[in-house]
């Protein structure tokens, strides 16, 4: 059984890994206006970059890629994944035209599969359900601290030396934490914190391990419903800081300065309170994974609308970072949910199925359809164009909060946590 200083190390070194997978991923995001200008791109071009390209590869790589986690050395899994993004973050800098960015970004994406959904499963098997969903939430600090440091680092250097050496600073650390990785952490026996031992349970196929989860309506109503949190959160953060600048007037170095901090505070807030309040409400009563998402979602709308409506940039980042803190409540509760709701021999698979699904129509359909709808806005709308598409997520956020709301009625019917699924 890991030590406690064990243990959090482990969770530091994996949050810091997250950082820079957070980063290298959304980075596209901030540099999306000066990549634009330089390539030639359109919004629709940019969206399948940042969201629905890079999203396929992602979830077409996470699902064996997890499924090997669960059979194998989840730490060296880990490592390998990072050396392999970090590589391919850095060709993003040489690129010469849409093609080119997107072989470098679907690389980025293959690497990027076989981060999360084995770190997912390690934390499980280091600490217990009690405090899961808290360790859950500080390693989902990576998004956060990601969009936040990346930001600022991008936007400076961007403006300083331009979007291309941006992209080899970022990337450069991945390798040095990979090796921290394998030297000072040691791989945690499967269900070590549970309450009953995976010891003797037979692994089971990957095509069963997939149909079992689809099967499984309790794990598709949370997957789904964590989907369109997701939508309505990466849309919002792909395209938040091309609004800034087209529309709002802000520099890069302004958005190095500002964005920066609205992200670190304001994702950091919703994911560390969504986390604290499912392992505060979730031990009474399962059914609070989802209300927490639904709550906080519905509550998301109304800032956002009113940061859209704001023409000053000052005010208006403020109310997206408070739109953006209250979108990613979906994150640590469902995935503390996904973890409990399946055996211990299953939890990366489990994980990569649910990643799947908010990706694919998370991060590949929201920047994606924002994206295709600015386009079409801009024959009437020109420099506006990008407001209507961002207009279209307000009701994302509500559909979201009633799904989470479907979510928790199903999460109530289910007997016990940990029944979902079995491999009997």
């Amino acid at each position: 059984m890991a030590t406690g200083t064990n243990r959090n190390l482990a969770l530091a070194l994996l949050t810091l890994i997250y950082l820079f997978n957070f980063m290298d991923r959304q980075i596209m995001g901030v540099l999306a206006e000066p990549i634009k200008r330089d390539l030639d791109l359109s919004d629709s071009q940019l969206g399948l970059l940042t969201g629905f390209m890079f999203a396929l590869f992602y979830t077409t790589f996470g699902v064996p890629i997890a499924w090997l986690a669960d059979r194998t050395r989840r730490i060296w899994v880990v490592a390998a994944a990072c050396t392999l993004w970090s590589g391919f973050s850095a060709a993003c800098g040489l690129a010469a035209g849409f093609v080119s960015m997107a072989a470098a970004r679907i690389g980025v994406a293959v690497g990027e599969a076989g981060g999360v959904p084995p770190s997912y499963s390690l934390i499980a098997d280091l600490f217990p359900p009690q405090s899961r969903a808290r360790a859950l939430a500080v390693f989902s600090m990576g998004v956060p601290l990601g969009l936040g440091v990346g930001t600022a680092i991008g936007g400076w250097i961007a403006a300083a030396f331009g979007w291309r050496i941006a992209f080899f600073v970022v990337a450069a650390p991945g390798i040095i934490l990979s090796l921290l990785l394998v030297l000072l952490v040691r791989e945690p026996r499967r269900g070590a914190m549970d309450a009953a031992p995976a010891d003797g349970h037979q692994p089971v196929s990957l095509p069963r391990a997939i149909g079992l989860f689809v099967r499984s309506p309790v794990l598709m109503a949370v997957s789904l419903a964590c989907a369109l949190g997701a939508f309505a959160c990466y849309g919002l953060m792909a395209w938040l800081s091309a609004y800034l600048i087209r529309v709002l007037g802000m520099s890069m170095s302004q958005i190095g300065s500002w964005l920066s901090i609205t992200l670190a505070i304001g994702l950091g807030a919703g994911i560390w309170a969504s986390g604290a309040l499912a392992d505060r409400l979730g031990v009474r009563d399962q059914r609070m994974y989802a209300w927490i998402p639904a709550l906080a979602l519905a509550l998301g709308a109304p800032f956002l609308l009113a940061a859209l409506l704001v023409d000053n940039w000052a005010y208006a980042l403020p109310l997206f970072g408070v739109a953006l803190g209250l979108s990613i409540f979906y994150l640590a509760p469902s995935v503390a949910a996904v973890q409990q709701l399946v055996p211990p021999d299953q939890r990366s698979t489990a994980s990569a199925m649910l990643l799947l699904c908010i990706n694919m129509l998370g991060l590949g359909c929201g920047p994606l359809v924002i994206g295709m709808v600015s386009d079409w806005a801009a024959a009437d709308f020109g420099s506006q164009s990008l407001r209507i598409g961002l207009y279209a997520l307000v009701p994302v956020f509500l559909l979201a909060g009633i799904a989470n709301l479907l979510s928790a009625r199903i999460l109530g019917q289910t007997s016990a946590m940990g029944e979902a699924i079995s491999a009997a």
